[in-house]
Parts: structure tokens; sequence; C-alpha cells
């Protein structure tokens, strides 16, 4: 399976920015499928001047198709622009938000329902790790955001340590294998065999330098990529690590 490389434009770019950093990634590694998120009013212009080898992903969408959420972007608006991911639960969203794991839930059906692949954000605080919490932490979180019925081949799951996001700390290589086997081990109990099908990626201050290292490790199938997407030198050398 193809390793994701998905990055997370957060709140950032123009237009015109936006436009010049899709223009400037080479998604040409066999080895991976590469994801950009531009914010949501950069996603039809991304998306008129993207490479062929690039998918178009979302950070978020609404759980209903339509009504009065004023500043909310519905499923059906994503896939009228050909979107084919969309970020759900991360940890931003929780936390600035107020998202819970069964509206997350929720959106995971919404999403899936409009033909879009959703990828579930999971992590933990600093306190939950130092407190030895860590596992419980993000296995609780991913009972209810991946709800029953969702089938294997329907999910991407990110594991993003909530403490190394933008801060320049990563967890080391020992802290990101713990929790990915943890994550696949939870992902056998619910779908057997078919959990080999899901992706489970990493995400928390990855950069060129430390990408290939992550990209080797059991149970990571890729990494979800914040400040470095934004520097497209950075994240065409992310591309080249898988």
């Amino acid at each position: 399976m193809k390793k994701l490389i998905a990055g997370n434009w957060k709140m950032n770019c123009t237009n015109t920015e936006s436009i010049a950093l899709a223009k400037a990634i080479k998604a040409d590694n066999k080895n991976a499928e590469v994801l950009i998120c531009p914010s949501f009013t950069a996603l039809s212009v991304v998306k008129d001047v993207m490479g062929d080898n690039l998918a178009l992903g979302a950070q978020d969408c609404h759980v209903t198709d339509k009504g009065a959420y004023t500043g909310n972007i519905s499923a059906d608006m994503l896939q009228d622009i050909d979107c084919h991911y969309v970020i759900l639960g991360h940890s931003e969203r929780r936390e600035q938000h107020s998202e819970h794991d069964n509206m997350i839930g929720q959106k995971v059906y919404t999403a899936l329902t409009h033909n879009l692949k959703p990828i579930v954000c999971v992590g933990e605080h600093l306190d939950k790790r130092e407190s030895g919490m860590h596992i419980e932490t993000v296995v609780t979180q991913l009972k209810s955001s991946i709800p029953l019925g969702v089938e294997a081949n329907d999910v991407t799951v990110a594991y993003e340590p909530v403490w190394a996001i933008g801060t320049g700390r990563t967890a080391s290589t020992e802290d990101i294998l713990e929790m990915h086997e943890a994550i696949y081990a939870f992902l056998t109990e619910r779908f057997g065999v078919a959990a080999e099908n899901i992706r489970i990626l990493y995400g928390g201050s990855v950069k060129a330098a430390n990408a290939k290292e992550i990209l080797s490790l059991d149970h990571v199938g890729g990494v979800l990529v914040g400040g470095a997407s934004l520097n497209a030198d950075e994240f065409n050398g992310i591309i080249d690590a898988a």
C-alpha cells in the first residue's frame, strides 16, 4: 500500500499563494499518494491548477448537508468541487470548536455518504502521556470517532500527539511505534484482518529531516504534515522520503 503524504494548510495562504504552492509540489513519487488540504476559499482555485498526481482534501465538514449553519461547509459542497478526502477531528477542531468524539463519528458517516474519505484524527495532551493514560485516551477517541458500521476501507486514521503539533517537538520513534501498534491492535479488534488496509498516519512536527525515519516504522502508513506543508521544498522532501 502506498504511503499517504497529506498536507494540512490550516488557515494559511491566500488564493494566489495557494496556487503557487500547489504548482510547486512535485507529486511524482510512485511509492506515495500525495494529498493537499487548502483552506475552504482556496479549494476551487487549487483544484484547477494542481497536478494530476495530487489529491484534494478539505479540513472539515459539517454533520448535515444544508441548513442554517453560518460559516460551515457541507460534505455535499466538498464533493461538488471534487474533493476526495476530509480531515475530521483534528485536535484544533476538538479544542477550539468543542468537537467531541460522537460528533466526529457523525461527520464520518456524513463524509462517507458523499464519497469523501475521512481522515480521523486522534491524539493525547501532555498530561495524559505523563500520567500513562495516552493509549487509553486515544483508543477511547477511536471507539466513537470511528462509528460501528464503517468498513475498514472507508477510513484513514491520523495520530497526532497534541503536545507535538506546531511546537517543534516530535515524539520519539519509540513513542510513535508504541501508539501506532496500539491503534493497529484496536483496529484489528474492530475490523479483523481488514485492518491491514487502514493507513495510520503520524502527525506532529513532521519535516523532511525526520520523515524517512518516521515513515520506516511499522504501522506508519503515511504522515499528516502541518507547517512543513506550507514550504514546497520541505514538503517535496517529505514526499521523497516515502
